[in-house]
């Protein structure tokens, strides 16, 4: 899995327009990963920036070693939250973006910054420490009780089997 990316990229385009572009980017048709887009959140500050807070659904496979623990439907979507300060005055838009669907077992936050005629990242993607609890067994604490319960039922099983055919059966 690849622990960073990072992508610098010059847009041949004024502030304004690369602003709106980033507002307008869903629904987009080419974008058909992004299922829904709402705003929870959006205010004008004191200072004249824009807040804003969104939730994006979109159809994101989970990593394969953790698809088995998760129902189907968290398996293929994902929740994405992403926070945005736009700043006309000094022409800036700074946007943090994570993935809060798999937050228990880990946590993915990807920074943005956007500067008059270009897009750059203020810092690579990266893993954050868990929002909100930890998962409370690991996975191999996990796999080793169900190991024991699948024992421990097979052994019943057995005894229930070697007394049922040590009873004579009676014929009416």
């Amino acid at each position: 899995m690849v622990k960073y990316f990072a992508c610098v990229g010059l847009l041949k385009s004024s502030w304004d327009q690369v602003c709106i572009a980033f507002w307008e980017r869903y629904p987009n048709p080419y974008s058909n990963h992004v299922l829904t887009e709402d705003i929870i959140f959006r205010e004008v500050t004191p200072g004249n920036r824009l807040v804003s807070r969104r939730l994006l659904t979109k159809t994101n496979r989970a990593p394969r070693w953790m698809e088995k623990y998760l129902p189907v439907t968290m398996a293929r979507h994902a929740y994405i939250i992403e926070d945005s300060i736009v700043d006309p005055q000094n022409r800036t838009m700074t946007t943090l973006t994570w993935n809060i669907s798999h937050a228990r077992m880990m946590v993915r936050g990807i920074d943005w910054d956007s500067y008059c005629d270009c897009v750059s990242p203020l810092s690579p993607p990266r893993f954050l420490s868990p929002l909100g609890e930890s998962p409370s067994r690991t996975l191999a604490e996990h796999a080793t009780e169900r190991a024991r319960e699948t024992a421990l039922a097979a052994k019943e099983k057995a005894k229930d089997l070697a007394s049922q055919a040590h009873k004579k059966q009676q014929y009416v």
